[in-house]
């Protein structure tokens, strides 16, 4: 059994500035302030860590509390909902995904499942925005869960042995991301690594991390499948 665990933005789809937007309108209403937010890199973080990450930056005085990052999660979710729900925005899917989404989830030797940094509720609500069902992901791993991506594995083996019936191991754990960090998060649980670079990293750069294999985007189903169940 296989569990195959996807990142969203720049992997499953691009949300067209909007999580970014948010996160800036809550760090203001929340904290007084964005920090470095002008060219600071969101992909392949946690919106907790990035939170933290900024405040830390701008040397806010509330930058190592929890319950301020927590503040600004939650308000970041109700920022985003307008934010996609406004139609100033216009987020899409990339090529390939839904072919693949749902070769994957008719396999009766595969879980769906998610590894991302959103918070969960920011997951639901990107998700939604292209037309992607949430639930029908039976296994996720969230920004909400751990703040550092590389626990996020771990969290995902946890869930997946209350579906599958016990933990998967090594190779029967795939981490489908755009970034380096989806590339050696689930190192500590032995997972193959696949990349796409549909995001802000190159074909090139991404193989530097050394993942299983690497595409362009997800288009070529037939070939994506070949590897993720090689």
């Amino acid at each position: 059994m296989k569990l195959i665990l996807f990142d969203i933005d720049g992997t499953l789809l691009w949300s067209d500035g909007a999580g970014r937007s948010a996160i800036r309108s809550a760090l203001m209403a929340e904290m007084g302030t964005t920090g470095p937010i002008d060219g600071y890199r969101f992909d392949g973080k946690t919106d907790p860590q990035i939170v933290h990450e900024l405040m830390r930056a701008a040397g806010h005085p509330h930058a190592e509390s929890q319950p301020h990052i927590q503040a600004v999660c939650d308000r970041y979710v109700e920022i985003l909902a307008g934010e996609l729900a406004g139609g100033q925005r216009a987020p899409h899917i990339f090529p390939g995904v839904r072919k693949l989404l749902d070769a994957i989830e008719i396999r009766s030797d595969a879980v769906l499942g998610l590894l991302t940094g959103n918070v969960v509720a920011g997951a639901r609500l990107k998700l939604g925005s292209v037309g992607i069902d949430f639930d029908r992901f039976r296994v996720g791993a969230f920004g909400s869960d751990a703040a550092e991506r590389s626990e996020l594995p771990g969290v995902a083996v946890a869930r997946a042995a209350r579906v599958i019936g016990e933990p998967p191991e090594g190779e029967q754990i795939v981490i489908i991301g755009d970034t380096p960090a989806d590339v050696t998060c689930g190192e500590s649980v032995g997972a193959r690594a696949i990349a796409v670079a549909t995001g802000f990293y190159t074909a090139d750069e991404l193989s530097a991390a050394g993942p299983f294999a690497v595409f362009e985007d997800l288009s070529d189903t037939d070939r994506v499948l070949a590897k993720i169940f090689a």
